[in-house]
């Protein structure tokens, strides 16, 4: 018979997740950099920025997978890996980029920059290095996909077991979230959280882990797309 993890064993086993995945990315990034100095002066090389998320993402699920198997349940079911209503897709599209174009709207207005030097930094080094479709490929795809099935799928299935406790877990799984993206500023975090509301309510809503996949892997296109249209153009 299948079970779900407590509230406070579902925590650890996300922190271990996390932790296993980065601390594995951590030591291959020194080891291709050839010292620890290389990576502390570049942490934003968009070469690093891609070995990170290639190495961590099936580090982190494999954690997952041992905590899903342990608990007697289907990885899929577990975090909600089911095709949403098409009904949910389209709203939460259309939600998306209205949620976007705000956000863009008032940092433009208020004068800030819509790209962060993180995201410059990256997407220029990992051009010249010749990294620029990995680090795509883990910024629009293996990166969701790793942040999706960790806080909007295996959180989640534990923290909001009845509708009472669906907001409150959301919450704080966005604030866990939007923690981790250190190499924002605080209107970047800010728009993380507010980004991690949406995809929460989204996943209470449809039932649906697959669809907050894919919506975070637009957001990243998104990101990615205003990236390369300033390097190219207003650099």
């Amino acid at each position: 018979m299948s079970k779900i993890w407590g509230y406070w064993a579902t925590l650890g086993w996300a922190f271990l997740a996390f932790a296993a995945g980065q601390i594995g990315a951590l030591v291959v990034v020194v080891w291709r950099s050839g010292a620890w100095s290389a990576v502390l002066e570049t942490p934003y090389d968009g070469r690093f920025v891609a070995l990170s998320v290639l190495i961590s993402t099936p580090i982190t699920i494999a954690v997952l997978a041992l905590a899903v198997r342990l608990a007697r349940a289907r990885f899929a079911e577990y975090l909600a890996l089911s095709w949403p209503p098409a009904r949910y897709v389209v709203t939460a599209t259309v939600w998306l980029v209205g949620l976007i174009a705000a956000g863009d709207a008032l940092l433009y207005f208020s004068g800030r920059p819509l790209v962060t030097p993180f995201q410059e930094q990256s997407y220029t080094t990992a051009a010249a290095e010749g990294w620029l479709p990995l680090m795509l490929a883990a910024a629009i795809v293996i990166a969701p996909a790793s942040e999706e099935l960790l806080f909007r799928g295996f959180l989640f299935r534990s923290w909001a077991r009845s509708d009472r406790m669906a907001w409150p877990a959301i919450v704080v799984i966005s604030l866990l979230w939007a923690a981790l993206h250190v190499q924002y500023d605080w209107t970047g975090i800010l728009q993380i959280f507010i980004i991690g509301l949406f995809l929460g309510w989204t996943r209470w809503r449809s039932g649906s882990t697959l669809l907050t996949f894919g919506l975070h892997a637009l957001f990243n296109l998104e990101g990615t797309f205003e990236t390369a249209l300033q390097m190219r153009f207003f650099a």
